[in-house]
């Protein structure tokens, strides 16, 4: 099975994609591609649509936008479930010691990526890089 990880823009300016990628690898994760871009407003906000009614989108779309995110196409049996719990809670000061959130994220809105989190999810948001 495969799932989608996006880092996003901070923690790519605090240069932590190799660190990111090494967690991948070390908990069983096979990379499939890699694609550095930077978002549009357009492709943002239908990236994130599902939040769009939301009070934090204009936010969200903002900071997606702000700089450049790297998508990782990665596979692993489970690999959706097994990446959400690599990943961590949304929140890094809820997110399990060692996860990428809890390790790399500052708040809420700046938790250093992102992961579908169903296969629904995964097959709207992979189309986006690869």
């Amino acid at each position: 099975m495969r799932s989608l990880l996006v880092i996003k823009p901070d923690a790519v300016k605090k240069k932590k994609i190799g660190k990111i990628i090494e967690m991948l690898e070390e908990n069983g994760f096979e990379i499939k591609g890699i694609r550095m871009k930077r978002f549009t407003k357009e492709e943002a906000e239908k990236f994130y649509e599902i939040h769009k009614d939301k009070d934090f989108f204009k936010k969200l779309i903002e900071f997606i936008t702000s700089g450049e995110v790297v998508g990782i196409l990665v596979e692993k049996e489970n690999a959706i479930e097994k990446l959400r719990e690599l990943v961590g809670d949304t929140d890094p000061k809820k997110a399990r010691c060692g996860s990428i959130r809890y390790m790399f994220g500052e708040n809420i809105t700046f938790n250093a990526v992102h992961a579908a989190d169903s296969e629904e999810s995964f097959n709207r948001e992979v189309s986006f890089f690869f």
